[in-house]
C-alpha cells in the first residue's frame, strides 16, 4: 500500500506544480492559440480583486505570477516541497477568498480553487517525498 501512496504523492505534487505553470504559460502567451494573454489576466485580476484599488492590480498580477512560477517549479522538482506546498495552499486560499468576495461562492467552487488549496495543504502534511530533490538531498546528507 505504501508504494501506491508514494505514487499518489508524486502525482499530486506534479499536478499542483503543473497547474501553476500552465496558468503562467497561458498568461504569457506560450500556449499559442489557447493562451489568455497578459492583458486578459490583468483584467481578470482586477475583477477578482474588486476590493483593491485599480492602481495595485499590475503589482498584484506580477507578484502572483512570480509566486506561481516559483511554487510550481519547486513542486515539480520536489525541492523544499513542504514549504512550497504550504505557500501554494496559502496563495490559492487567498485567491479563493478573493473570488468568493468578488463573485460569490459558486465560481471558486466551479473552478476547484478550494480543492487546489486543500490538496496543497494535504501535500504539505506528507512526511517524506519520494522521487524528489528533497529525497536526494536527504540521502546525501545522511551518507555524510
Amino acid at each position: 500500500m505504501k508504494r501506491y501512496q508514494d505514487y499518489a504523492v508524486l502525482l499530486l505534487r506534479i499536478a499542483i506544480g503543473a497547474g501553476f505553470l500552465s496558468a503562467i504559460l497561458s498568461r504569457l502567451g506560450l500556449w499559442g492559440e489557447y493562451s489568455t494573454g497578459w492583458e486578459s489576466f490583468l483584467a481578470y485580476t482586477e475583477k477578482v480583486n474588486s476590493f483593491i484599488p485599480k492602481s495595485f492590480i499590475p503589482s498584484i498580477a506580477i507578484i502572483a505570477t512570480i509566486l506561481e512560477a516559483a511554487l510550481g517549479s519547486l513542486l515539480l522538482i520536489g525541492y523544499q516541497t513542504k514549504l512550497a506546498a504550504i505557500g501554494a495552499s496559502i496563495l490559492t486560499f487567498a485567491f479563493a477568498l478573493a473570488m468568493t468576495y468578488s463573485f460569490g461562492l459558486k465560481d471558486p467552487l466551479d473552478y476547484s480553487v478550494f480543492t487546489f488549496s486543500m490538496a496543497s495543504f494535504l501535500l504539505s502534511t506528507i512526511p517524506e517525498y519520494k522521487w524528489s530533490l528533497d529525497e536526494i538531498i536527504s540521502k546525501n546528507s545522511n551518507n555524510n
